[in-house]
């Protein structure tokens, strides 16, 4: 029987790129997206050209609700899940001074608040079999700090203590949890950074050269592999050495 996967976030960028990732190897695939359908439903297609199953699923997963009715229709849909990709988020630059509290509570909503639904509603299925995996995706603000996106790091911040907490409380039951935090990655999130800017964090990185949404997505993969069995509660940062 083929596995399945939720990665949420995954209408482009590195959802779009974990999703193709799963597929290559197999995986049946439920992609959760919140707004662009057209996107979404690009990405299922390419998916499919695989030979696995594959559908979108829209929800805004800062709803609880909404991600626990995701949840059991992808549970109805596909039979189980064995691997959850927690990669929603949103991305905004703001002095701090000038961050509002909507978009405080909307960051926090997506990021954090999200990936603890996410977790929460398919963890009870993952603990009954006792096996599962999952990935949820910080960043390297999440570790450092990055200025002028301090409710962005805050929630990815956070999302680094869920995983380390949750795989401490969900290991005897099997499961593994890891978190990938990657640097600058060239998707649409970095849009609003200039040439300038970029060759900036190029030139900063030992690696010369900004992240790809590939890069992220094998690390993400091997996290949900087999070969990843002994590892759980770690931040593995694809970032080009600009943390080290």
């Amino acid at each position: 029987m083929a596995k399945t996967v939720l990665i949420t976030g995954a209408s482009r960028g590195i959802g779009r790129s974990t999703a193709i990732s799963f597929a290559s190897k197999g995986y049946q695939v439920a992609l959760n997206y919140y707004a662009d359908t057209d996107s979404a439903e690009k990405t299922a297609e390419i998916v499919r050209s695989f030979g696995v199953f594959a559908q979108t699923f829209r929800t805004d997963v800062s709803h609880a609700d909404a991600v626990d009715q995701m949840v059991r229709d992808v549970t109805e849909l596909f039979g189980r899940i064995d691997v959850l990709v927690c990669n929603a988020g949103i991305a905004q630059q703001r002095l701090f001074q000038d961050i509002t509290e909507e978009e405080w509570n909307r960051m926090i909503g997506v990021h954090l608040s999200g990936t603890f639904h996410c977790c929460h509603a398919v963890l009870p299925q993952m603990i009954h079999r006792k096996e599962g995996r999952i990935v949820t995706v910080s960043s390297m603000w999440g570790i450092t700090g990055g200025a002028c996106e301090v409710h962005y790091s805050a929630a990815k911040a956070g999302i680094i203590g869920l995983t380390k907490a949750l795989a401490k409380e969900v290991g005897p039951s099997g499961i593994t949890v890891n978190c990938v935090a990657p640097g600058v990655i060239e998707t649409d999130m970095c849009a609003d950074y200039d040439d300038q800017t970029k060759q900036a964090l190029r030139e900063e990185a030992p690696l010369g050269r900004l992240g790809t949404p590939q890069d992220v997505a094998d690390a993400i993969c091997f996290l949900a592999s087999e070969q990843a069995g002994f590892i759980t509660g770690q931040v593995l940062s694809p970032n080009g050495g600009i943390v080290i």
